[in-house]
């Protein structure tokens, strides 16, 4: 199996936070949701990724080149989309592109307006101009027009309303069509990585609880609901996490431990989140 990124025990410190051994993989050709709270470490993750902060130690690499001694080699393989615009506010779609065709390698001028078209985005308009769904299929535009083989995306469905991220997601699946492309996907709608994710990473804190497979988590996991009194008839290594409900208690557990006399839900990504978090291990 090869990797799009690697990353393995990054430590970046500041004066009231910390990445603490953040480590995970990214295998080529998939998709990893990468959740937590507003503050919990995702984007000083990517940054680092993306060699725009120093890390204190650790190891990144990606597509098996260190993320900063293969910097430039590295920034020719992938696509990266914030959650705003990067660009001066008074350029237009035309303009950027007379900018960025002298900056990639491979960029690729007709795909670009070709993107434009299909996503309705205005070329001649300037920036300022533009709602928050265009900016956001502009930025988007901007980093598959020189046909990376992996995007790294911070939060960029975050305030686009359903049909514009629901647009963006099916560019990303089509981007998904070659095998040889990954995407690192951070974003708090947990729903839209239920959508597309291969794999969720979930860091709290700036720890990664879990990083895993999707299905495993949302088909191998269930959520028990009863008293107290009910919960010690569940077996012991079946439970993972509990927490305090109106009614009694709700229980994480691996569904494959559990007899079917129980009645499980199936959970959503924001409910492990949730226990995670705010759970009790047992």
């Amino acid at each position: 199996m090869t990797f799009a990124i690697e990353v393995f025990n990054l430590r970046k410190n500041f004066n009231q936070f910390h990445l603490n051994d953040v480590s995970f993989t990214l295998p080529t050709g998939t998709i990893m949701g990468f959740v937590g709270e507003n503050g919990a470490g995702k984007t000083t993750t990517i940054k680092c990724i993306l060699n725009l902060l120093k890390k204190d130690s650790g190891t990144i690499q990606l597509f098996g080149l260190d993320a900063k001694d293969d910097n430039l080699t590295i920034k020719e393989r992938i696509g990266v989309v914030f959650d705003d615009i990067h660009f001066p506010d008074m350029l237009s779609a035309q303009q950027i592109n007379k900018f960025l065709q002298e900056t990639y390698q491979n960029w690729d001028r007709q795909y670009y307006f070709d993107l434009l078209t299909q996503l309705k985005v205005p070329i001649h308009k300037p920036i300022k101009e533009l709602s928050r769904g265009m900016k956001m299929k502009l930025s988007i535009t901007i980093a598959l027009a020189h046909h990376p083989q992996l995007l790294i995306l911070d939060e960029p469905t975050s305030g686009l309303d359903p049909i514009v991220r629901d647009e963006i997601l099916d560019l990303f699946l089509q981007f998904m069509q070659d095998e040889n492309n990954s995407i690192l996907f951070s974003s708090h709608i947990t729903s839209d990585l239920e959508k597309i994710a291969d794999y969720i990473t979930f860091i709290h804190e700036g720890e990664i609880l879990f990083s895993e497979n999707k299905d495993v988590l949302l088909y191998e996991l269930g959520i028990w609901k009863g008293s107290k009194e009910q919960a010690l008839d569940l077996p012991s290594d079946a439970k993972i996490r509990t927490r305090a409900s109106a009614f009694g208690v709700e229980i994480l557990v691996k569904r494959n431990e559990v007899s079917s006399a129980f009645q499980l839900d199936q959970p959503t990504i924001e409910d492990i989140m949730l226990f995670f978090v705010k759970g009790v291990l047992i």
